[in-house]
């Protein structure tokens, strides 16, 4: 098991990296009128609070400090184009608002100071419908309680590795925010958010980054149908309590120890009608306790499911587990994780009384799943007849004592789910990065197995199961 220990290891470590003594957020950005300012500063400096300045279609070269609350709506997409030496807009006054800009950065800055396309140091902004690039964070939300982001893009530094960039939307100490209908591309982290309670994330998108969410120390927030695609963690949540998440998608999370849904040391977490598919670990779970996962879809994931042994009383209850690798690996030699009314892609009991279950349990591991954290070779054999044969032999005849992991009651038939969000064709293999695993691809191997066992296998219908699910 040292390969995939060693795998475990690099994700807990990447996710939680400087946690839990993690520094404060740079020193705000010496607010110097030196330099090159904005045009549109004298406006600003005019107005009295209150006020709605209106910024019709042009360029505007140089930085913004707001100190007053005021509306500041631009027509006809003016641009906002930074000096490249600081934050673009600087917000330092309560009830502002700001809509209808094109912000460009020029790639400048410093990241000690979080530089950013919006930096927002003062309660109850809000932002609409604004599009951000080339900055280092895209908007920034210091100790900015009720700040609302809504229909903005944020596109970030191409090409850059993630140390030397910053978030999409980068939220510290802020409590009753609401993030809605973001875009969030090409940046570090897409939602990082630290100490930051009774918030909403609703209808977002993150994709092409590191990790979707990184978020650490965070109680009482709402995450609902958002899209976390193409990173090295759709999600990684930590040392937080009673989050739910609704309805959201976290696809195509695939390398060196990546996962579509990531948890540590964390408790009382809903998790209800998500799609995670075509992650390298599906759902990881390390420290974490009474965490309930209910109807959501597992598909196409290398591994299903990573438990630690330090974690207890959750709760798996009417999800559908299709076309993984790997349904669990444990890691210990204990759990009380309860498995029950799953549906399991490989399960093959009968239910010969025809109420809708197998008549016998489902077994999570089996012989072979050993074998493969031992040997990586064996990758190449998951689907073939020989691992099929060591399963249904160690059933038969146990030779080893692995820990047991039982569906009491396994689903015999994929359940139907309406509330969880299906795939659409741009989430399928052309949205997803260099490397990871094509949805048809994986299809056209399933059919490759079946013609190399000589006839129908349980990969069939695990196809067939598969396009149901999405």
């Amino acid at each position: 098991m040292r390969g995939l220990a060693l795998l475990a290891a690099g994700l807990l470590q990447a996710a939680a990296s400087g946690a839990p003594g993690l520094p404060p957020p740079g020193p705000p950005e010496v607010e110097s009128r030196g330099g090159q300012v904005s045009p549109l500063q004298a406006l600003i400096d005019r107005a009295s609070p209150g006020d709605r300045i209106v910024v019709p279609e042009g360029t505007y070269e140089g930085d913004l400090v707001i100190d007053r609350p005021i509306a500041l709506v631009g027509t006809g997409r003016p641009l906002l184009l930074g000096s490249g030496a600081g934050s673009v807009v600087r917000v330092r006054a309560a009830d502002v608002s700001i809509e209808g800009f094109d912000i460009d950065g020029r790639g400048g800055g410093d990241l000690g100071q979080d530089t950013s396309g919006i930096h927002i140091d003062a309660p109850r902004a809000r932002v609409t419908d604004c599009h951000i690039r080339q900055t280092l964070f895209g908007i920034y939300l210091r100790e900015a309680d009720g700040a609302v982001v809504e229909r903005s893009r944020i596109n970030g530094l191409p090409g850059r590795p993630p140390g030397e960039i910053g978030s999409g939307i980068h939220v510290w100490n802020t409590k009753g925010f609401r993030l809605e209908d973001n875009v969030i591309i090409e940046v570090r982290d897409g939602l990082y958010i630290q100490s930051s309670p009774g918030g909403v994330v609703r209808g977002n998108t993150a994709r092409d980054l590191r990790y979707g969410i990184h978020y650490m120390y965070s109680d009482d927030n709402l995450f609902e149908d958002n899209t976390f695609a193409n990173g090295d963690a759709g999600a990684a949540i930590m040392y937080s309590r009673r989050i739910t998440f609704r309805r959201n998608r976290f696809l195509h999370n695939r390398g060196f120890a990546s996962a579509g849904l990531l948890f540590k040391e964390c408790d009382d977490v809903v998790a209800d009608d998500n799609l995670i598919a075509d992650n390298a670990r599906g759902i990881f779970i390390e420290g974490s306790y009474r965490n309930r996962f209910r109807r959501n879809i597992v598909a196409m994931s290398d591994m299903a499911l990573v438990i630690y042994d330090s974690s207890g009383d959750n709760v798996f209850e009417g999800n559908a587990f299709v076309g993984n690798l790997t349904p669990l690996w444990l890691v210990g030699r204990r759990t009380d994780t309860r498995f029950t009314g799953n549906y399991w892609s490989d399960q093959d009991e009968p239910d010969l009384d025809g109420d809708g279950y197998a008549d016998r349990p489902y077994r999570l591991s089996n012989v072979f799943d050993h074998l493969r954290g031992n040997m990586t070779a064996a990758d190449l054999f998951a689907q073939g007849l020989a691992a099929r044969a060591l399963g249904a032999a160690e059933r038969a005849f146990p030779v080893l004592d692995a820990v047991p992991v039982l569906d009491e009651r396994p689903l015999v038939r994929m359940p139907a789910l309406p509330e969880v969000p299906p795939l659409t064709p741009a989430d399928r293999p052309a949205a997803a990065r260099a490397g990871a695993a094509a949805w048809p691809a994986a299809m056209a191997l399933g059919g490759a197995f079946v013609l190399l066992a000589g006839g129908r296998s349980p990969l069939t219908r695990r196809r067939r199961d598969v396009g149901r699910a999405v």
